[in-house]
C-alpha cells in the first residue's frame, strides 16, 4: 500500500536494509550516515517533547530533527537565517545569475571523485569571474558573489553545476570607487566559458598527475594517462555551458530560488506521490518541454541510488563567498560599497541567537511554531521531555 504521506524516510525504512545488503561495499560512510539520519529524523529514536496549549489544553508530541543537511525535513530555520543574511547584504545595483555546468564526461569523473572535482569546480568558476571582472576591457573591478553547488536535475540524475549570484559591479582596484556594469549586460558568456574550460581542465590534469583521482568500474581505463586524456579529448574543444542573465524580478527572486536548495539535496518530500509495488512515484518538471509537470516512477532501488548520488563528502562546503563578499573582509568592503552607492548602513540585527529556535523562526519567517493548531490563539508550552533512544552498539565480528 502507498504511504499516507510518502517521504524519503519511508522509502529508506522499507527498502534501505535491502539496498545496504546489495550495495553495502560501494556505500560511503557519509551515505550510510545520511540514510540512518533520515530514517530516525522526527521519530522517538531522537527524543522530543510533549507540548500543551495554555488556553484549551490541546496536546501534541514533537520529535527532534536529525539536523542532517541532506534531510528533506530539516534545516528550515538554517535556510531562513541564511536567506535573511543574504538579503541584508543586497546592494542597490543589478544582480546577475551565472551558472557553470560541467560536461557529461567530467560529471562521470566527479561522481567518483566528489571532493576533488567539486573543489576544482568552485575554484575554476570563481577565478573565471574574478579574472574577467577585473579585466579593464570588461569591467575592471573586484566583484562580489557567492556560489552554491547543485548536483542534481529534476529526475535526480547526476548533474553538477554551480549557481553564482553576482553583483552587477564592483570596487575599483584601489578600492576608492564603485564601477557599475553596463545596463543589463554583465560579462560575455563566451569569454567566461572559454576561460572556465581552460582553468578547469588545467586543474583536473594537475589532480590526475598528483594521483588525487580514483577510477573504478566503467571508468577504470582512465587510470592510465592515455585513457584519461582520451576521455577528455571531446570536451577540450566543445562549448561549455555558462549561463548568465539578470533575474527577472530582481535579486530577491534568484535568492529565493537558490535558497530552496541551499540546505537540502535532490528532492523535497512534497514532490513524492506514492510508494507502491516497490516503486516510488514523484513529480518532475520537464524544462525541455515547456516546463510541463510530469510523473516518473522508479524502482525503490533506483530511487535510493539516485538520491545517494548527491550526498556530499563530509565537511564539504557547498556555499562559498568571493570578492568583496569574502568572509574575511565582507563587513568592511560592504560598508564601502554602500558608501559609494549612497546606501544607509544596516541596523544591527536584533535576533538573539540564544533565543528559542521557535521564536527565531517566527521572527524571521512570520510563521508561528507555538500557536495552538486547535484554538488558534493559545501558546503551546513544553510539559514533558522525551529522551532519545540510544542506538544499539554494533556487534563486533571476531571471526
Amino acid at each position: 500500500m502507498s504511504a499516507a504521506t510518502p517521504d524519503v524516510a519511508e522509502v529508506f525504512r522499507r527498502f534501505g536494509d535491502a539496498y545496504r545488503q546489495q550495495h553495502g561495499a560501494s556505500l560511503s560512510t557519509a551515505q550510510r550516515r545520511v540514510m540512518t539520519a533520515i530514517v530516525r529524523c522526527r521519530t522517538a529514536a531522537l527524543g522530543g517533547h510533549v507540548e500543551q496549549c495554555d488556553a484549551c489544553g490541546h496536546q501534541r508530541v514533537w520529535y527532534n530533527s536529525c539536523r542532517n543537511r541532506h534531510c528533506p525535513k530539516c534545516q528550515s530555520l538554517a535556510r531562513a537565517e541564511w536567506l535573511k543574511d543574504r538579503q541584508s547584504e543586497l546592494l542597490t545595483t543589478p544582480y546577475f545569475h551565472v551558472v557553470f555546468t560541467l560536461p557529461e564526461q567530467i560529471a562521470e569523473i566527479a561522481c567518483q571523485n566528489k571532493a576533488v572535482v567539486y573543489g576544482i569546480l568552485f575554484r575554476a568558476a570563481a577565478e573565471t569571474l574574478r579574472t574577467i571582472g577585473a579585466d579593464p576591457k570588461h569591467l575592471g573591478a573586484e566583484l562580489g558573489f557567492f556560489a552554491v553547488l547543485h548536483t542534481w536535475g529534476q529526475v535526480l540524475l547526476h548533474h553538477p553545476h554551480l549557481h553564482c549570484v553576482v553583483a552587477g559591479g564592483g570596487l575599483s582596484a584601489d578600492g576608492n570607487r564603485w564601477i557599475a556594469c553596463r545596463g543589463n549586460f554583465f560579462l560575455p558568456v563566451r569569454v567566461l566559458a572559454r576561460l572556465f574550460r581552460r582553468l578547469f581542465l588545467e586543474s583536473l590534469g594537475k589532480a590526475f598527475d598528483a594521483a588525487k583521482l580514483s577510477f573504478f568500474g566503467a571508468l577504470a581505463p582512465l587510470r592510465d594517462r592515455r585513457g584519461f586524456l582520451s576521455h577528455l579529448r571531446p570536451v577540450r574543444k566543445s562549448k561549455w555551458v555558462v549561463y548568465a542573465k539578470p533575474p527577472f524580478a530582481g535579486p530577491e527572486q534568484v535568492l529565493a530560488y537558490v535558497a530552496r536548495y541551499t540546505h537540502r539535496i535532490a528532492i523535497s518530500n512534497d514532490r513524492l506521490i506514492g510508494i507502491e509495488e516497490g516503486k516510488v512515484r514523484f513529480r518532475w518538471k520537464d524544462y525541455r518541454n515547456g516546463n510541463r509537470l510530469k510523473t516518473m516512477a522508479l524502482t525503490a532501488n533506483e530511487f535510493i541510488r539516485r538520491f545517494l548520488l548527491h550526498v556530499l563528502p563530509e565537511h564539504f562546503q557547498r556555499i562559498r563567498y568571493y570578492g568583496f563578499l569574502g568572509n574575511r573582509c565582507r563587513q568592511e568592503k560592504l560598508a564601502r560599497c554602500r558608501q559609494f552607492l549612497a546606501m544607509p548602513q544596516p541596523e544591527p540585527s536584533a535576533c538573539d541567537a540564544a533565543a528559542d529556535y521557535r521564536d527565531r523562526y517566527e521572527e524571521i519567517t512570520g510563521t508561528s511554531l507555538t500557536e495552538c493548531p486547535a484554538c488558534d490563539h493559545g501558546r503551546m508550552l513544553v510539559i514533558e521531555v522525551i529522551k532519545a533512544i540510544k542506538p544499539c552498539p554494533p556487534i563486533c565480528d571476531t571471526s
